[in-house]
C-alpha cells in the first residue's frame, strides 16, 4: 500500500492534475471514478489504476477486467485525498494516454461536420460541448490554440467518457481550418450577430463547420473575415447571450435534424 504524499507514483499524478504543460509533455491525464475507467479501459486507452484502501476493501464491488487486466496500486485513504480532484472521491483513479488524432483524418471524415471552437476558456463548457458534439454525429471538434486545455480534470468529467470517442485536435491557426474546410467545397458558418441569418436557414445536409467563439468575446475579426454566412439564435427578455455550450447544442442538433431528416 502507499502510505506517503512523498511517494513518487503519488507525486506524478499531483503534477497530471494540475499541470496541463506536464500533461503534454508526458501525453497522459488521470481519469477519476468508475465510468470513467470503464470507458479507458474499454477504447484502449487506461494504463494504470490507483484504489483507495476503503473502496478495496469492498474489492468485490470493482469489475473484474480492471483488475484482472491492468496493474494497480492500493492507496491510503487520506493519501488518496490528496490525488483525487473531486471533493467527494469514488476511490479510484487511472491513468490514461492522451487519444491522437491528425487533421487530415478529421477533414477527411465522410460525415463531413466540424464544430470549431474559437478561443473557448471555460472547462465545463468545453467538456460538455465535446460530449454533445459526439450525441450530434459531428466529425469532429476543432479547437484553437487558445481554447482550454481538454484534458483538465473538471473538463474530463464533464465529458463523461466522450474524451475517449470523439476526435478532436488543437490547431494553431483556426483560420487556416476554415480556409481548407471551403476549399474542400464545405461552407463555415458562425455565431454572430452583425449581418446574420437564424441559425437553421443555411443546408447543412451537404456538410459544413460550424464556428463558436468564446465566452466573453465571440468570433475573432480573423474568423469573421472567412466564414460563410454568419448566423445567430433568436433570444427573448433581456439575456444578450446564451451560454456556448447550449448555443453549440442548438446548432448542432439542427444540423443533425436536417442531415437526419433527409
Amino acid at each position: 500500500m502507499i502510505t506517503s504524499e512523498t511517494n513518487q507514483q503519488i507525486k506524478e499524478i499531483i503534477k497530471l492534475q494540475k499541470q496541463s504543460k506536464y500533461r503534454r509533455k508526458t501525453l497522459k491525464f488521470v481519469t477519476e471514478g468508475l465510468k470513467m475507467l470503464l470507458e479507458a479501459a474499454e477504447s484502449g486507452y487506461l494504463t494504470k489504476i490507483y484504489i483507495s484502501d476503503s473502496v478495496m476493501e469492498k474489492v468485490q464491488d470493482i469489475p473484474e477486467v480492471l483488475l484482472k487486466k491492468y496493474s494497480y496500486e492500493v492507496v491510503l485513504d487520506k493519501v488518496f485525498q490528496k490525488i483525487s480532484d473531486t471533493v467527494t472521491t469514488q476511490g479510484i483513479l487511472g491513468i490514461a494516454k492522451m487519444p491522437e488524432y491528425d487533421i487530415d483524418s478529421i477533414l477527411s471524415d465522410n460525415r463531413h461536420m466540424w464544430l470549431l471552437l474559437d478561443e473557448v476558456r471555460d472547462p465545463g463548457n468545453l467538456g460538455t460541448i465535446l460530449r454533445t458534439a459526439e450525441g450530434a454525429g459531428m466529425s469532429a471538434v476543432i479547437m484553437s490554440k487558445g481554447t482550454v486545455d481538454l484534458f483538465n480534470p473538471k473538463t474530463i468529467r464533464s465529458t463523461m467518457g466522450a474524451i475517449f470517442r470523439m476526435p478532436f485536435i488543437y490547431v494553431d491557426d483556426l483560420t487556416h481550418i476554415v480556409k481548407k474546410i471551403k476549399n474542400n467545397g464545405y461552407n463555415v458558418y458562425g455565431t454572430a450577430m452583425k449581418g446574420s441569418v437564424i441559425y437553421h436557414k443555411p443546408d447543412y445536409t451537404k456538410g459544413a463547420g460550424i464556428v463558436m467563439g468564446s465566452e466573453a468575446d465571440g468570433l475573432s475579426e480573423g474568423i469573421l473575415e472567412y466564414i460563410s454566412g454568419a448566423i445567430r439564435i433568436p433570444m427573448e427578455g433581456g439575456i444578450e447571450s446564451l451560454n456556448v455550450a447550449v448555443a453549440a447544442a442548438i446548432v448542432m442538433y439542427e444540423a443533425a435534424r436536417q442531415r437526419y431528416k433527409r
